[in-house]
């Protein structure tokens, strides 16, 4: 089990004093997304990357534990403890209750998901369901002296916390630097400091996501969640926490202070950070108008968009970079993506119908061993792609002749081939499936020309040519024939 722990503990190589990982059980956290919005670029990178690292450390022997939350309150308009709550906003503005906002935009971002061949968490909590847990944490911090309560609303004491402790040493932070340039916020006059954080909120009149609670009827701080639900499930010390750059600082911050104050100790083990998505060259935001969803991205519909690409493009394109290393999306790079694939697919079903020899010219176990290898140094997944890309190269060789391998060595590379590509990378060949939907759709169209010609025996004309003019809306064109029809898409 020693040589599984290297990925592990190459992970942990910045971490002062820990203690290397010897269970075979691992306890992973992942902050998910906040459901007022359809699922965009910006969600599928973290969403890949510990996609892959549940597998990797699956292949490895591991039984993980993913718990990936769901936050549906109290993550407010300027993610920190002012303006409106966002799903509550939105609710507002659809006139709908703020739960149907959740549930469709979390459907939506399930649908995504699966398109992406992200395998699902092991539990996925959401914030509303764990407000008794969340109140618990709260007297906790209160109890040990690094909360107050201020007019129904309870914030934590950073100043009084870093007496104690060291408030800001994932991002690197400085409290003395924070107080010379942090400045009070309207409405949040109620704060000792301007850098203390809402762990319970008294709701304004018109705040419709409100609970009861020692203090006030009200709702829980967004940082205050993510501490109360890795805990209820992974318990008060896990091994690895993961999420995008930017919720280093504030979010995992406080969440770090928040697990010190209340148990006394970090939460947990290792804190993992895949870096942002940018949009030739630029972050994205709705603002400047980049910002692309992943039901745009697949259907080609956004006019930045030379073409839609599919979701097994979308993933390659991510695995083609080292999850801390900025990754620019622009068209050139996604169909440099989309080629890449197409020779991976294409490879994997060349090696389907390779000719055997009576000898191997090809070290067939380096393919295993350099994908390991990648993947060992801080799960590079930039590294595996290029030792697949060799290996498809190779494969072509082989077909064409200049290399060979024998039986044994085929059988063993189409497994190898088959693990590193489907089971960990997790990339798989949807064409079949495009196949399948274009299959469905001539039966459908088939089905309706069918009924046509029913209304027509009937001399129901007008059935008969509601179906030819919605056809042709479609694209679809019609021609009678003597025997029934014919047709075509545009």
């Amino acid at each position: 089990m020693t040589s599984n722990l290297q990925l592990y503990n190459t992970l942990l190589r910045k971490k002062e004093n820990f203690v290397p990982l010897s269970a075979p059980h691992v306890g992973m956290y992942v902050c998910g997304p906040t459901v007022y919005g359809d699922p965009h670029l910006g969600h599928a990178r973290p969403a890949i990357t510990f996609d892959l690292l549940l597998r990797y450390l699956t292949y490895l022997g591991y039984k993980v534990r993913y718990v990936r939350n769901i936050t549906d309150v109290g993550h407010l308009e300027n993610d920190a403890d002012a303006g409106e709550d966002k799903i509550a906003k939105k609710a507002r503005l659809e006139q709908l209750e703020p739960m149907e906002v959740a549930q469709r935009y979390t459907s939506s971002y399930h649908s995504a998901m699966q398109q992406l061949n992200v395998l699902p968490p092991s539990i996925e909590p959401r914030a509303s369901g764990h407000i008794i847990e969340q109140i618990a944490l709260v007297q906790k911090i209160l109890q040990h002296g690094f909360a107050y309560e201020v007019d129904g609303s309870v914030y934590f004491d950073v100043e009084a916390y870093n007496k104690k402790h060291t408030y800001g040493k994932l991002s690197g932070r400085v409290l003395d630097d924070l107080m010379a340039n942090t400045r009070s916020l309207d409405g949040q006059d109620d704060k000792r400091n301007p850098f203390d954080f809402a762990l319970w909120k008294k709701a304004s009149p018109e705040h419709i996501m409100r609970w009861e609670s020692p203090w006030s009827v009200g709702f829980p701080g967004w940082h205050l969640e993510c501490s109360a639900m890795s805990t209820r499930y992974l318990g008060e010390t896990f091994d690895i926490h993961g999420g995008g750059l930017d919720l280093m600082f504030p979010h995992h911050e406080c969440e770090i202070a928040q697990s010190v104050a209340a148990c006394g100790h970090d939460a947990a083990r290792i804190w993992m950070h895949n870096n942002m998505i940018t949009i030739n060259g630029q972050k994205m935001g709705k603002s400047l108008g980049n910002f692309i969803t992943l039901e745009e991205l697949f259907t080609g519909s956004h006019r930045l968009l030379a073409q839609a690409y599919s979701p097994m493009t979308i993933r390659f394109f991510i695995l083609q970079a080292h999850y801390r290393s900025t990754l620019d999306f622009s068209n050139e790079a996604l169909q440099a993506a989309e080629k890449g694939l197409q020779r991976l697919l294409a490879a994997k079903k060349t090696l389907a119908r390779l000719k055997p020899s009576d000898k191997s010219t090809l070290e067939v176990p380096r393919f295993i061993a350099d994908c390991r290898a990648a993947l060992d140094d801080d799960l590079n997944t930039a590294m595996a792609l290029v030792a697949v890309m060799e290996w498809v190269k190779n494969i072509n060789l082989v077909k064409a002749g200049a290399e060979t391998l024998t039986a044994d060595d085929i059988e063993q590379l189409s497994k190898d081939f088959a693990l590193i590509t489907s089971d960990i990378l997790g990339i798989k060949d949807d064409s079949q499936a495009d196949e399948n939907k274009k299959d469905l759709s001539a039966d459908l169209i088939t089905l309706l020309l069918n009924l046509r010609l029913q209304a027509k025996a009937s001399k129901d004309f007008a059935t008969s040519d509601k179906i030819r003019n919605d056809l042709a809306v479609m694209g679809v064109t019609v021609k009678d024939t003597k025997d029934g029809f014919e047709w075509s898409m545009a």
